[in-house]
């Protein structure tokens, strides 16, 4: 028999009760705890008590409506087992969050044996929601609501790059981020998961980040592929497990890309 997902009701039930956690912490200092994780290459790696307070709260009502799925998270790892599996990111963007820059968002995605199958990014303090059930992707916000496309017609002289910081690209050995940065039309930083949302939407057409985790990219991977977009390694692999990961606007593109930053031409 086969496997029945949870509706797309089910994701904006979870951006909903995310949204309400996450906004009760931000531009509110005084009752955020923050500390620090450690990660190679960078001397801060923030974590907050809202973080973990969202991530509990998100596997409690995952655990009451589906007990039989699994969920991996960032603060607080995995548990359960089986075909379907959560993957959460309560808040993508610690750095901005704590800036009060609204670039961060709530990440939640769904794994079918390995596979993202679903995605939803939600921004809180904008009130934007970018979501997939793996057949279309979606936009709501104060606009309205509307199906995401990924631009299909940019050359690479023409494309618009993004990467968060460039922290991410030094620590990268043999990258050829530099040549890609010449090749394009601009390249912009510090979107953190925000520039994936918007390249689903078309405003941006390459992203590339050298150090994801699962929990950064899952939610993004139906999204991006459902609007016309595709998201693998730099060596051309399913994204689902992170690492250094390319996101492009269309198939053309993303072949260009990869031979650029494998080969640097």
């Amino acid at each position: 028999m086969a496997t029945i997902l949870p509706s797309t009701a089910f994701l904006h039930e979870l951006a909903d009760a995310a949204e309400k956690r996450t906004l009760a912490g931000y531009l509110n200092e005084h009752v955020i705890d923050i500390e620090s994780k450690p990660k190679e290459g960078f001397r801060f790696d923030p974590v907050t008590s809202v973080d973990r307070e969202t991530e509990l709260h998100l596997r409690e009502i995952i655990n009451e409506r589906f007990p039989e799925h699994a969920i991996l998270g960032e603060e607080f790892g995995e548990s359960g087992q089986g075909d379907l599996q959560w993957v959460i990111d309560p808040i993508d963007g610690t750095r901005p969050f704590l800036c009060g820059l609204p670039v961060w968002g709530c990440l939640i995605g769904l794994l079918q044996n390995g596979k993202a199958v679903m995605g939803m990014m939600t921004q809180p303090y904008t009130g934007d929601r970018f979501w997939s059930d793996g057949e279309q992707s979606w936009f709501a916000g104060r606009f309205g609501k509307k199906m995401m496309k990924t631009r299909q017609t940019r050359e690479l002289h023409q494309a618009i790059l993004h990467t968060t910081s460039p922290e991410s690209v030094a620590l990268y050995e043999g990258n050829h981020f530099g040549v890609l940065h010449e090749q394009t039309l601009m390249t912009r930083y510090g979107g953190e998961c925000y520039a994936m949302a918007m390249l689903a939407a078309g405003h941006i057409d390459i992203c590339v980040e050298y150090s994801l985790q699962p929990h950064d990219i899952v939610a993004f991977i139906p999204v991006i592929e459902s609007a016309g977009g595709v998201v693998t390694t730099l060596t051309g692999e399913r994204a689902e497990k992170g690492g250094a990961i390319v996101a492009s606007a269309n198939a053309a593109l993303h072949e260009k890309v990869l031979t650029v930053l494998n080969d640097g031409r």
